[in-house]
């Protein structure tokens, strides 16, 4: 199963060289993963479970800028108990901009311990 969402570039995200700032795309990559969880359930928080980036591998193959419709495809490329890796790509026009990793570890909400996801979201982000 994967996911897509349009973001459209705001002018107050463009660096002074016309395009992204470098440090927008990881919110991006965050805001298109938490729209994911919740077309399942929007009053996600109150499954007791959530997520928390452990890590990011991000390359860019090209730009874009203000104004521009940044298409994001995401897509969980691995499974783990508690732990899952969702791959992403953007582009502009069809042109790819960036190729990402995001490596997410699923903590209880109340004390962040390391805990499997419900089957509910298991289901719903391909797993």
């Amino acid at each position: 199963m994967s996911y897509t969402q349009d973001i459209r570039i705001r002018y107050g995200e463009v660096d002074a060289q016309g395009v992204v700032f470098n440090a927008h795309y990881l919110a991006y990559l965050d805001d298109v993963t938490d729209t994911w969880l919740r077309n399942l359930d929007g009053e996600f928080e109150e499954t007791g479970w959530e997520v928390m980036l452990r890590r990011a591998d991000l390359t860019w193959h090209g730009s874009a800028g203000v104004h521009d419709v940044l298409t994001v495809d995401a897509a969980v490329t691995r499974w783990g108990t508690t732990s899952f890796d969702v791959a992403f790509e953007a582009r502009v026009d069809g042109q790819l901009v960036l190729t990402a990793t995001v490596f997410y570890v699923g903590v209880s909400a109340v004390d962040h311990v390391p805990t499997p996801p419900p089957s509910a979201v298991r289901a719903h982000l391909g797993g």
